[in-house]
């Protein structure tokens, strides 16, 4: 299919709330299915939602594995999530270092679920229904933002722990989720 541009920080696209999709059978569907892979495959990242590709739409898609982006991370199954739930397991919250493809460059100390449940559809709109912890939950809640058009740096604390990748990171190579 083909490889999309990604909307960065300042579009306003990016903070609008996506709609439901109802049609899992659709001809664009499909094909945005297929471009939402292709494009977070070039680009290396963890995940990627559909707003982040100007379609407004309730699609996200994550996946990593054994990845020396991640070095310390577990390996999240490949998933196509449509229409998603997410209900946290406790109230248990932990900051971890994101970065976003609409947001190049750029990394920042994010509060997240340490648990959460996530329900939903795959691409072919069989349900999905599964409790997931750390690294996943993280990525799951990242990519399920853009759905409410929110962006990482929204959820920040503290800005002191928001800047350029190479600056807080001098040396390490690291690219934008």
């Amino acid at each position: 299919m083909a490889v999309r541009e990604v909307l960065k920080m300042g579009d306003p696209r990016l903070l609008e709330a996506a709609c439901p999709v109802g049609d899992f059978a659709s001809p664009e569907f499909v094909r945005l299915i297929a471009d939402m892979h292709d494009t977070m495959r070039a680009l290396n990242g963890a995940g990627l939602a559909a707003p982040q590709i100007g379609v407004g739409l309730q699609v996200v898609m994550f996946g990593v594995d054994a990845n020396p982006r991640y070095p310390e991370a577990e390996a999240v199954p490949y998933t196509v999530l449509v229409n998603p739930v997410l209900t946290p397991l406790s109230d248990a919250m932990e900051e971890g270092w994101e970065g976003c493809l609409s947001v190049p460059g750029m990394r920042g100390l994010v509060p997240r679920y340490v648990a959460l449940r996530y329900q939903g559809f795959d691409a072919e709109g069989q349900p999905i229904d599964r409790s997931v912890s750390g690294f996943h939950a993280r990525v799951v809640q990242h990519e399920v933002d853009h759905l409410h058009g929110i962006l990482y740096p929204m959820r920040i604390r503290d800005l002191r722990c928001f800047g350029f990748t190479d600056t807080l990171f001098p040396g390490q190579v690291l690219q934008d989720d």
